[in-house]
This record gives structure tokens, C-alpha cells and sequence, in this order.
């Protein structure tokens, strides 16, 4: 088994419940992540929907961009019935907003209610929804290397912005959708954002009727940076991980830019609950279930605030994680370097 990430990625969804005024109160959001932040947790999760009132998930996480410094954002945005050209440049835009710490969790939506709020197609069954959501994911990375990173001159007195030289068509044809690009936003400031998967399969890794899972796992092993995986116990995360690496290998891909994180439920009625998620944490990464951990909390404002005051101490005392962020963007936060444009050397080699 490849080795462990150490000090451990931890993360934390801000899914439930609702915030005390509706799902418009951004201000509910803004002090969690102030929260999260202070202690030194490496990105958040904001779950979505189309049935969910209010602003999206990304659109809030652009209100908690400005009134946070270094912390991770990373929304859930459903590739189903949004243009892949519009999803590419709405988080693109987290990302200049953020400073270069935006992610993003792939969704995707398979109920005829929620096409029906649309209007754009009919729903799709889970299996067919998760190859489109791959392909939207490669193209969405494709826009955003489709502007080097230095296209932009902003030359005023030439009257020149840009550098056409250096923008790129991205001639994407996919099975149901083709994008010619290139972005109408410039490069993001980590490259790319993190794409995140949540990639929880069947106990056994055996596909459901619908061939779901193995779409999921594909997506996450071809296309992710994060991979989350739900698992009861340490022995199903670590095979879990370990045949999502292979899946990346397979993809060509350098396993070890993969990384896994067990998903965990949290729930937090004392202190005393609070010092044993640091033993099972400690436990499970001891075992090689994962690189680090995605915290899901039952009540965030209660079980947040009692793992920044009591578990992430622990973790810290055992050096398991960092006592302060050492760099300015997620993928800093992640050790996962920032890639290079898929087209740069393209042209310099023409």
C-alpha cells in the first residue's frame, strides 16, 4: 500500500440542517467556515440540490469567499442540467474570488421532478449520468487551460487585454454536449480547481443494477483530485482506496495524486465524544483506511465547534495534523501541485 499522507487532509460538510432564518441567511454559512478555519481545517463541503430553496451552494460559498482567508471551498454542482461551459466558469470565478482555494464536488441529478423544474431534457438513469458528469469534468479542465497562464497583457496604452496567441479552442465533443471554448474566464489562480468525487460503492465494490457505482468510480479515478468514500469501517476504506488508485493507474494517471478521504458521520454530545473521533481517526489512519478524513456532522454548529476545540488539538498533540496553514490555496493545503496548461506546450513547440 502507497504511504499515507502525513499531517492528514480534514475536511468538513456543512450539509444539515438548515440554517435558523432559511437557506438565504449566508451570514449561517460565513461563521461556520470562520469556525472550520480557525481550526486549520483544510476545505469545506456544501451539499446541494434543485429541490433546495434559495441561493446555490456555489453562489454562497462566493459570500464566505471575502470573509475568509485560507480555507478551502468547495460546493456541490449538479453537471445533469447545467451547460458544461457555464459550470467550468462559475467555479472558475470561486476561484479567482477565493484566491485560489475553490473545489468542486460533481453532482448529478436522476429524478423526473427535478427535470421537470428545468426543463431541458428528460431525467437520465444514474449510470449514463455519471459518463456525462466524467465528460464534464475533462472539459470543465480543459477550459480552464484553454487561457495560458500568462494570455493576459492588459496593455491599456496598445489597447490589447490579451494575447490571442495564447487562448485555445477546446473542440470537445462528448456524448451529449460539444464545447468549442475557449473560456471567457482567464486561467484560474491554482490552474484548476480540485474536483471532488464522492465515490461510496457497495460494501462488497460489486456495481447495483444500474452500473452506477462503476460510473462513479470511474469519474473519481479518471478525473477527481479528492475522492470521498463512506465506509463503517477501516478495512472497507482501505480497499476502497487502494482500488481507486488502481482505477487511476489504469487512467494513466500517478495514484498518488489521488487523494482518498474516509468519509465519516459525526456526532458529538460531549467532550468526552470529542477526544474518541480523535482515537478513531488515529485508529483508522494506523490501519491505511485512508489519506485523511471528510467529517459529516449531524448538527454542524454544535459538532463543528466541539471537534475544532477538542479534536483537532488531539490531532495536532499526536502529529497528525498541521498546527497552522502553511500555504494560500487548496491545493496547497493537499500537497497536490498546480498543473501546468494542457496547451502551452503545444504552441511553444509549433
Amino acid at each position: 500500500m502507497s504511504q499515507l499522507r502525513s499531517p492528514l487532509p480534514l475536511a468538513v460538510a456543512l450539509d444539515a440542517p438548515a440554517p435558523p432564518h432559511g437557506s438565504h441567511d449566508a451570514a449561517h454559512y460565513v461563521a461556520l467556515a470562520r469556525l472550520a478555519e480557525r481550526g486549520g481545517l483544510d476545505f469545506l463541503t456544501l451539499g446541494d440540490g434543485f429541490a433546495r430553496p434559495g441561493p446555490d451552494a456555489l453562489a454562497v460559498l462566493a459570500r464566505v469567499a471575502p470573509a475568509t482567508e485560507r480555507i478551502g471551498l468547495v460546493p456541490a454542482v449538479t453537471t445533469t442540467h447545467t451547460e458544461p461551459f457555464h459550470v467550468s466558469t462559475a467555479v472558475a470565478t470561486l476561484d479567482w474570488v477565493s484566491r485560489g482555494r475553490a473545489g468542486w464536488s460533481v453532482e448529478v441529478s436522476t429524478t423526473e421532478a427535478e427535470a421537470a423544474l428545468t426543463g431541458r431534457r428528460r431525467a437520465v438513469p444514474p449510470a449514463e449520468a455519471w459518463r456525462e458528469a466524467g465528460e464534464v469534468a475533462d472539459v470543465a479542465a480543459r477550459l480552464w487551460d484553454s487561457w495560458e497562464d500568462d494570455a493576459e497583457i492588459r496593455d491599456r496604452a496598445g489597447g490589447r487585454f490579451i494575447d490571442r496567441d495564447k487562448l485555445h479552442y477546446v473542440d470537445f465533443a462528448g456524448t451529449t454536449f460539444t464545447v468549442r471554448g475557449p473560456s471567457i474566464v482567464p486561467r484560474p489562480p491554482q490552474g484548476r480547481a480540485v474536483i471532488v468525487v464522492d465515490a461510496t460503492t457497495t460494501a462488497d465494490g460489486a456495481d447495483g443494477a444500474d452500473g452506477a457505482d462503476g460510473a462513479v468510480r470511474e469519474v473519481a479515478a479518471a478525473h477527481a483530485d479528492v475522492a470521498l468514500v463512506r465506509a463503517e469501517d477501516p478495512a472497507t476504506a482501505g480497499a476502497a482506496r487502494a482500488a481507486l488508485r488502481e482505477r487511476a493507474r489504469a487512467h494513466g494517471r500517478d495514484p498518488a495524486r489521488l487523494i482518498v478521504l474516509a468519509s465519516l458521520p459525526v456526532e458529538l454530545e460531549s467532550s468526552g465524544d470529542a477526544a474518541g473521533l480523535a482515537d478513531l481517526i488515529g485508529d483508522w489512519h494506523a490501519a491505511g483506511a485512508a489519506d485523511g478524513f471528510h467529517l459529516r456532522p449531524a448538527d454542524p454548529v454544535r459538532d463543528l465547534a466541539r471537534v475544532v476545540d477538542g479534536t483537532v488539538p488531539l490531532l495536532r498533540d499526536r502529529g497528525l495534523l498541521r498546527r497552522s496553514y502553511t500555504g494560500t490555496t487548496l491545493r496547497d493545503h493537499l500537497g497536490l501541485p498546480r498543473p501546468a496548461s494542457r496547451y502551452a506546450p503545444a504552441r511553444e513547440a509549433s
